[in-house]
């Protein structure tokens, strides 16, 4: 028998016959790579190489100059605010460094083909051409790390310590061990040429 659609019956058998459906809905995004953190401090703008690569998660302040196809990396931190910074080129700032100065007194420099390995802390000295700074080392005022030099991880450099060219430093004090062997050498030039590859890489990501 064919009920009608006002008998309570047919509602409910109405109501028990239609399956149960959901819907989702799904949601898709692209992200795309924002610019970094680059301020000018006191009318100072930091000057930039265009093949450089500096990571959107990095911040740059300040009297900062950047040399050609040098990279600076995530979370680390370059300011130029009470004195001038200077990155030569092909020289890699890697993960969480800090790089600061000395009001009036210690500015920071850094050389061509320079890596500077994961949370380095540089403050207000000169690292020379083709060294090589391991990771967690801290570089304090008025340091000079000679040309060709490698300062071993978690090294601490005291102020003012002046280090000969072609060195390994290591220890609390940092203190010269002995003069670079040529492996060594050729280990520095590898870890600039090999960062100058990398930020070719980034630099083919989208920016926002």
């Amino acid at each position: 028998m064919k009920l009608p659609r006002s008998d309570p019956d047919w509602q409910l058998k109405r109501k028990s016959s239609s399956p149960k459906t959901r819907t989702y809905h799904l949601e898709v995004t692209t992200t795309l790579r924002r610019a970094p953190d680059i301020r000018p401090y006191r009318g100072k703008h930091p000057q930039i190489a265009p093949s450089a690569y500096i990571d959107p998660a990095a911040v740059i302040i300040g009297d900062v100059v950047i040399g050609e196809d040098s990279s600076v990396w995530p979370c680390s931190v370059i300011r130029g605010d009470v004195h001038h910074i200077r990155i030569g080129a092909r020289t890699n700032i890697q993960d969480g460094c800090v790089l600061h100065v000395m009001r009036d007194e210690h500015p920071l420099v850094l050389g061509d083909d320079v890596t500077i390995g994961h949370s380095v802390t540089l403050h207000g000295c000169t690292i020379e051409s083709r060294c090589l700074i391991g990771m967690g080392a801290v570089i304090l005022n008025g340091v000079v790390i000679g040309h060709g030099s490698i300062v071993a991880a978690g090294t601490l450099v005291p102020e003012g310590t002046k280090i000969p060219p072609g060195s390994l430093v290591m220890g609390s004090p940092g203190k010269v061990k002995r003069p670079l062997r040529e492996i060594e050498k050729h280990t520095i030039d590898a870890y600039a040429q090999r960062y100058v590859g990398y930020k070719e890489i980034y630099r083919e990501e989208p920016t926002a």
